[in-house]
């Protein structure tokens, strides 16, 4: 999971995009880069670390132009903390490329093959995303005519692209000389919305992963982008757009609403924040069809995307709502960190009990999910070192038994604490009295009853159903495989260390 942005501007869009990737950094804090264009000139920043760390007075001096795209990384299943797989990616043919994506290519392998046999293209890193930027540009290529590029051959590219990638992916590229691309996959598993702002009587444009980053920014919510679909902003501020792809459908992923978006954001039409509001109310009827014994004293919510669905249970059951842990915010997001005893050891670091909410009281504990378990042991045994009597936990997502192969790292069987058990059991290994899950079906109906468009969720962790039509349990032994043969990046590194700095100079570039 990552976050991307891009801005066709009237103005220097340096500080826009610094500040747009700050809104998106919960997406990804293993590395950040910016490319801005400044005619047929890209200047590229990018680094390790977090954005704050990666970014500089004189980075963002050197990032001159009007229009530029930005990326946050979350490493996925099987890949390096590395920089050479920070982004954006860049290809000097045709024109000059730079691209940044959000998901993961399901044929990266085949893809490979093909542009080592076909298109004579190299692949310099283990990226997905530099695979899916040498196919748009050899793609784009094959469409130039006369040094010209219009529109329809952007469409032309795209709709090739459809074709040949498999998997979720949201994109924003940039084509020197030309403009700002845009495109998503058609079956939408990835988010990826747009805004517009007018400055002096002149439209600017802005997309990115979720609308929090438009709503800070100054920029005004115009819609979602469109599975299959492809925009084309130029630099001069001309938009097209059209679906690039034969068949669509819109089946955004269920985990961004249960975990990875911000609260305030609005996807394909779903506030995030009512979507978790509902998850709570869903929740409360289960626990009162079927733990209608259960003595509960006090709700207490696992900071922080657990908080509106255990605020909105506690008022459906006429329970206390408390806060009991206090969250140190300068830790990392546990569920990211590439090792599990570097996770282990994080969780006590980064959350601390307020022992008078538990003292002698039945607690039960909310939180967004359970994926491998790490976590909510440590935290029930906080609550019982606490003084807790019992402690139950309640997940406002259903059980995630399944590997997710679309861009989020919970990828091997054997790490997720649900596989192969049943809720007595998995209670048993956290230490719970009890384990109480949302019904998958109670969580689309959270989401989809705030949009009835929606009538298909991208719900593989949940169901072991892949919406692509392509993963069998070969596929998802290869990507166990190559889970164990990563390797995270050491403790200790020095962002400041890892940095790429980069004046590209594409105007004199021939075409391929």
């Amino acid at each position: 999971m990552c976050g991307i942005l891009g801005v066709v501007g009237r103005t220097p869009v340096n500080q826009l995009l610094y500040d747009g990737l700050q809104l998106l950094q919960h997406r990804g804090q293993d590395a950040a880069g910016i490319v801005t264009a400044n005619g047929k000139t890209f200047h590229m920043h990018k680094g390790s670390g977090l954005v704050r760390d990666v970014f500089r007075t004189r980075n963002m001096r050197s990032l001159q132009g009007n229009a530029g795209i930005g990326h946050v990384r979350y490493p996925t299943a099987g890949s390096a903390s590395s920089l050479a797989e920070a982004q954006p990616f860049y290809v000097n043919s045709p024109f000059g490329i730079v691209l940044a994506h959000n998901g993961n290519l399901t044929n990266t392998d085949e893809l490979k093959s093909d542009m080592y046999r076909n298109d004579l293209r190299h692949i310099n890193t283990n990226s997905d995303s530099e695979v899916l930027l040498n196919v748009f540009a050899h793609e784009i290529a094959s469409r130039v005519e006369n040094a010209t590029l219009t529109p329809e051959a952007v469409f032309g590219a795209v709709e090739a692209v459809h074709r040949r990638v498999r998997g979720a992916y949201a994109v924003v590229a940039m084509i020197a000389g030309f403009g700002l691309v845009v495109f998503r996959d058609p079956n939408g598993i990835r988010p990826l919305v747009m805004g517009s702002n007018v400055v002096d009587g002149h439209t600017e444009y802005m997309f990115a992963s979720e609308s929090v980053a438009l709503d800070c920014s100054g920029f005004k919510l115009l819609r979602d982008v469109a599975p299959g679909e492809c925009v084309y902003v130029t630099f001069d501020g001309d938009m097209h757009s059209k679906i690039c792809a034969e068949k669509t459908q819109l089946a955004p992923c269920l985990f961004e609403y249960v975990y990875f978006a911000r609260p305030d954001s609005v996807i394909d039409g779903v506030s995030v924040y009512q979507s978790r509001l509902n998850m709570g109310e869903m929740l409360a009827e289960k626990i009162r069809r079927e733990f209608p014994d259960v003595s509960i004293d006090v709700v207490i919510p696992i900071p922080d995307s657990s908080r509106q669905s255990a605020l909105q249970l506690a008022n459906a059951l006429g329970l206390p709502y408390r806060e009991g842990f206090i969250k140190n915010r300068y830790i990392g997001r546990t569920f990211i960190m590439p090792g599990q005893a570097v996770r282990k050891k994080s969780v006590r670091q980064k959350l601390n009990p307020v022992a008078l909410e538990f003292a002698g009281r039945n607690v039960l504990l909310v939180d967004d999910s359970i994926v491998r378990g790490t976590t909510s042991k440590e935290i029930v045994q906080m609550a019982r070192d606490s003084g807790a009597k019992k402690v139950f936990f309640a997940s406002a997502a259903p059980a995630v038994r399944f590997p997710n192969v679309y861009g989020i790292d919970m990828p091997t069987r054997a790490e997720l604490l649900a596989t192969g058990r049943d809720d007595a059991q998995i209670a048993s290994e956290i230490g719970a009295d009890a384990v109480i899950y949302q019904e998958l079906d109670a969580l689309e109906q959270a989401v989809q009853s705030i949009n009835r468009e929606l009538n298909v969720f991208e719900a593989s962790c949940f169901s072991g159903c892949y919406i692509t039509g392509d993963i069998d349990e070969a596929y998802l032994d290869a990507i166990e495989a190559a889970r164990g043969k990563g390797k995270a990046q050491p403790e200790g590194d020095d962002p400041s260390s890892k940095l790429v700095d980069l004046n590209l100079n594409v105007a004199e570039q021939n075409l391929m």
